[in-house]
């Protein structure tokens, strides 16, 4: 075969993208239970509500006497909290930030 793109009839280009899923509950004391939750929100759905929790709960404590190590565990939660905001905001979501 020529080291050219070859189309035999009908063939045309064909592009499909496959995003696997898997899941694996691990050794959890209930799958069933982990299961069912699923049915209640996703696990990114899950994470979302968390998240913003976190937001909420960050603008309305006080962190003035945390400790250095505290203090960048903070700092990492926001960075990667705006972070995850930018890509829902890509895909059009409205989005809660940490100040």
């Amino acid at each position: 075969m020529p080291d050219e793109d070859v189309q035999l009839p009908l063939s045309g280009n064909v592009t499909q993208t496959f995003f696997p899923l898997t899941i694996n509950l691990g050794r959890s004391a209930s799958q069933a239970t982990e299961k069912d939750a699923l049915t209640v929100a996703s696990y990114g759905r899950q994470l979302g509500r968390i998240e913003d929790a976190l937001i909420v709960l960050l603008k309305h404590i006080k962190l003035e006497a945390l400790l250095p190590e505290e203090e960048k565990a903070i700092r990492d939660l926001k960075c990667m909290l705006h972070a995850i905001a930018d890509k829902k905001e890509q895909h059009g979501a409205k989005v809660l930030r940490p100040s």
